[in-house]
């Protein structure tokens, strides 16, 4: 979950207006309890869970962004790499807070971020 916050300047020493917000603390803790007194039959699942949250987890927040980018992005059918202007202007739409500089920012990464060696780009991205 990202949360978009105005007044991220050099003044008020923010440097992204962007914040990733990580609930999955309390979604590990809950999964742990329930691991604690599953069954047998419930226990692979609660293991499979509990692994894909910590991994979830552990994502670096620069590729949590641009996984939000991308999907706002992809609802508005623009291209990142390609349409650098609309997807600067459609994300800027769909988070009317957002400063110029910060969308820059965020479609560049998301760019950067779907460009990487390894990394499988949805459609549409």
């Amino acid at each position: 979950m990202l949360d978009v916050f105005t007044g991220g300047t050099k003044k008020s020493g923010a440097d992204f207006e962007v914040v990733v917000l990580r609930d999955s603390h309390a979604a590990a803790t809950a999964i742990r309890e329930a691991l604690a007194t599953a069954g047998a039959e419930e226990r692979p699942g609660l293991e499979r869970a509990a692994a894909l949250i910590a991994e979830h987890a552990a994502r670096p927040e620069r590729e949590v962004r641009a996984e939000w980018v991308r999907g706002i992005l992809a609802e508005a059918g623009v291209d990142a790499r390609s349409q650098e202007l609309h997807a600067i202007k459609a994300l800027r739409k769909a988070e009317r807070g957002l400063s110029l500089a910060t969308a820059v920012r965020l479609v560049r990464e998301a760019a950067d971020v779907a460009a990487e060696p390894g990394r499988s780009v949805p459609s549409g991205i």
